[in-house]
This record gives structure tokens, sequence and C-alpha cells, in this order.
């Protein structure tokens, strides 16, 4: 470690469930081995900010802790960072990579703009290439709340004078580096904000989806930062109709998950959705609407669904894009 505290490496026991699925997703017959090439926890400062790494391929690990999951790629020259968590762990995620390698972190992409992927980019040098797509950087700067999730979280662009912001951004593709070190972004439309990137490693059949597809639960909608319920099935089925070449995804705030759960994630949307509309043209309440509400048999033990007073919002969403139609 450079310059950093002591560093604790302990192996992470996953529920037999959680095991299945990480062993389905890295292909057949492949077995976590426990360790260090596979999960690492990163003691940082106080005890309880822990990064724990869980290694997908020789080059990639999956950082988990303080927010949204990270992904560290490393490259020939350097470390492509994918989003850097909440307020002050940018340093405990320098650690636990300098733990992973001794190449610098040359650049960071940004899925989208919450508090909770983006803070640790103010606590990155500023030789670091910061990546998002263009709506995305714009929310960055205006720092709107997240619809549904209260709070007031630290304006942390505002009080590092802008460092952290994007100094590249894109429109609809962006393509860093080449061969085995490609990185691929995509944008396809409105879902969980209006700046969602889908971060693609080519050379290992492996994407980071943020949190337009954060795991099997019903996703945040956030209609303050341009999020849509109504367009969000769309633009999930489009992500997997144009990228076929993908093996594993890594999900914004659960385990790693395949195309086939992608496409389950957009047909759970849909029918969300679809039961919205057809409980506002009865009548139907939003409030009522949220505490009725169940998935269809098929979606029941895979997805879960917030308390009545969380969904609410996001139902309210939905009503309001209905009404605008």
């Amino acid at each position: 470690m450079r310059g950093g505290p002591d560093v604790a490496i302990s192996p992470r026991t996953y529920p037999a469930e959680e095991t299945n699925a990480m062993r389905r997703v890295l292909g057949l017959g492949a077995v976590l081995t426990v360790g260090v090439a596979s999960l690492v926890a990163v003691s940082a400062q106080p005890a309880e900010m822990v990064v724990e790494v869980d290694q997908l391929h020789d080059n990639l690990y999956v950082l988990r802790g303080g927010g949204g999951n990270s992904t560290a790629f490393i490259t020939t020259d350097g470390v492509v960072l994918v989003d850097t968590k909440v307020a002050g762990w940018g340093q405990p995620l320098i650690d636990a990579i300098g733990e992973l390698t001794s190449n610098p972190v040359t650049t960071i992409i940004n899925t989208h703009a919450h508090f909770d992927h983006v803070s640790g980019n103010v606590e990155f040098p500023a030789s670091v290439d910061f990546v998002a797509h263009e709506n995305a950087a714009t929310l960055m700067e205006e720092w709107n709340p997240v619809t549904g999730f209260p709070g007031d979280f630290p304006a942390v662009f505002e009080e590092s004078d802008g460092h952290g912001l994007p100094t590249t951004t894109y429109s609809d593709r962006l393509t860093l580096g080449g061969g085995d070190d490609q990185v691929d972004l995509y944008y396809f439309g409105r879902g969980h904000t209006s700046g969602d990137t889908w971060v693609v490693f080519p050379a290992l059949r492996t994407m980071h989806a943020g949190d337009m597809f954060p795991g099997k639960q019903v996703p945040t909608l956030d209609a303050s930062n341009g999020g849509s319920g109504v367009e969000y099935a769309q633009t999930l089925r489009l992500a997997h109709a144009i990228l076929t070449d993908i093996d594993t995804i890594v999900t914004g705030h659960s385990t790693p998950m395949t195309r086939g759960d992608l496409k389950d994630m957009a047909d759970f949307v849909a029918s969300l959705v679809s039961a919205a509309s057809v409980a506002k043209e009865s009548g139907v309440s939003v409030a009522e609407f949220s505490e009725r509400w169940s998935p269809a048999p098929r979606f029941r033990t895979a997805f879960n669904v917030p308390a009545p007073a969380r969904l609410e919002a996001y139902i309210q969403v939905i009503y309001d894009e209905l009404d605008a139609q």
C-alpha cells in the first residue's frame, strides 16, 4: 500500500444462493477461490470503511461497500475505475486498488450522477480523466435531490471548486483504448436518470450496468434527475438487444448477473408500469396502488419490492408521466 493505513486481508463467505449465482455467472464449472485471488477485504481508517474486492477476471474486480458497486479494470498502462461511491470513500478505493496493482488510476467513468456513485471523484488526482454521459455531467453540476430518497448529501463538486466533474463527455457511444484494454460506453435512453452509461469491457464479455440494473428490485425512478418509469423497460430492452456479446453484468448494488437476468428486469419493470397504468385508468390512487400491488407470480420470489411509503414515490413518477402523454 502506498501511504495508506494498515491493510487487513480476509476471505468473504457468501451465502449458498449468492455463491451459486456467482458460479453461474462466471462460467461453466468455474469455482471461486477464497482468498486474495477472489475476495479481499481492505480496511481503510474507520473500521466500518471496508472495500470488499471480488475478482471476476485476471484484471477486472468489483469493489463493494460505501455506496454503489465500483469496477476496477487493470489495463496495460493504468486502471479504469467505474464509479467512486459516497463521500469519503475515494481514498479507501485508492488503497484497495493499490493492493491489486501498481498501475495508477488514469480514468474514472461515472455511470450516472447520483451521490453514491460519484462523490469519491474529488479524492482522486487532477491527472485522472473523468468520463460521463453529457446529461450526467450536467446533473452532477446541478446536484439535484434524488426522487424518493430523502437526505442532504455533501455537495462535493461545489466544495471542491469543480474538481472531479467530467472532463470527457459523449452523447451516444464512446470507445476508450483498444485491443484487450478497450472500454465501450453506451447510452440507450432514459430510465434511472437521463444520463445512464452502460460500460462494456468487450475482451472480457463483461458489462457494468450501474443503477439501470441495480439488482432484481423495483428501481429508483429519479424524475428529479430526468429519470423515467414509462421509458425504463424500453431502455433495458434496447441494451439487451444491442449488447449481445456479454456473459457477466456488474449490477449497481447487487451480485453479478447475466443477460437473461437483464431481460427479466425489463419484463419486471414493464409489468409494474403496465399495472400502474391500468390502476390509474381505473381511478386507483397512487397510495392505494402502492399499498396493494404485488408482482406477478413469475417475479414474486426473485424481485424485491420496497415498503409502500418508498414505492409510492416511484408510482407517482409513473402516474405523472402518464398524465403528460
